[in-house]
């Protein structure tokens, strides 16, 4: 049995252009052709791209995925125990997360403003308190962060977890673009760049394009922010970058 091109993409979860850029780059090109040309995709297909989702899930760039699948000294045993592994790490670090926000949610129904302990839950991996003597001596003197700290100063602990979520999802967004081979130049990529832009103008100050530029560069040259975009999915630090800039040069 063989599935067409959008029948593997409703059962796989993924859009059908994902699945042509994978034949493309030959990280997965199906297994036959119908005599129209049009790609048919056998048993063997699927399983290998069950095995792509997986470490792209897991945050693999592509060009790692292929490297790792056509090594051929690996078990097909051996990628499922390693995904196993990656998977077991996460779902720990997960549940710790899902202790947080829970943590977050009744102290929020109860009323409680956010200490510096919850704080960090809500930021992840990065506490801002433990920054703030840096970020007030490097930008202290400015209106941004003078703006900032006149808006942050009465958020909730459910203004701080919509504006993480909020972030998180523009952060997911922009990985998933990398993910698909999208170019940081490319319309899709330069609109997230400036939802991005926007979300910190209504969130925190007036970010022009130009201040924008000055972060993307700080996200690349400053290694605490690289490993958090890092993170998030390996080469997005300077993708994220590289969107920005184009974005501010798109509205010049």
């Amino acid at each position: 049995m063989s599935y067409s091109v959008g029948q593997v993409a409703t059962l796989a979860g993924v859009t059908v252009r994902t699945l042509h850029h994978y034949d493309e780059i030959g990280l997965l090109q199906p297994g036959e052709r119908n005599h129209a040309g049009h790609r048919r995709y056998g048993d063997d297909d699927l399983d290998r791209l069950q095995q792509i989702l997986f470490y792209r899930e897991l945050g693999f760039p592509l060009d790692e995925v292929a490297a790792l699948l056509d090594d051929p000294d690996t078990d097909p045993r051996e990628h499922l125990r390693r995904q196993h592994d990656l998977l077991t790490a996460r779902i720990e670090r997960l549940q710790k997360m899902a202790a947080a926000v829970e943590n977050a949610m009744e102290a929020r129904r109860m009323n409680v403003r956010l200490t510096p302990e919850e704080k960090f839950e809500a930021f992840g991996d990065f506490d801002p308190d433990e920054h703030a003597a840096e970020v007030e001596e490097r930008w202290g003197h400015t209106e941004a962060y003078k703006e900032s700290v006149r808006r942050t100063a009465a958020y909730t602990k459910e203004d701080w977890k919509r504006l993480t979520a909020e972030l998180d999802a523009l952060h997911r967004r922009m990985a998933d673009l990398l993910a698909e081979g999208a170019t940081a130049d490319s319309a899709a990529a330069m609109d997230v760049a400036e939802e991005h832009r926007q979300f910190i103008c209504e969130a925190y100050y007036e970010c022009s394009h130009d201040l924008h530029s000055c972060l993307g560069g700080i996200y690349v040259d400053d290694e605490r922010f690289t490993a958090t975009y890092e993170a998030i999915r390996p080469g997005l630090a300077v993708y994220l970058r590289d969107a920005i800039l184009a974005n501010a040069a798109r509205h010049r």
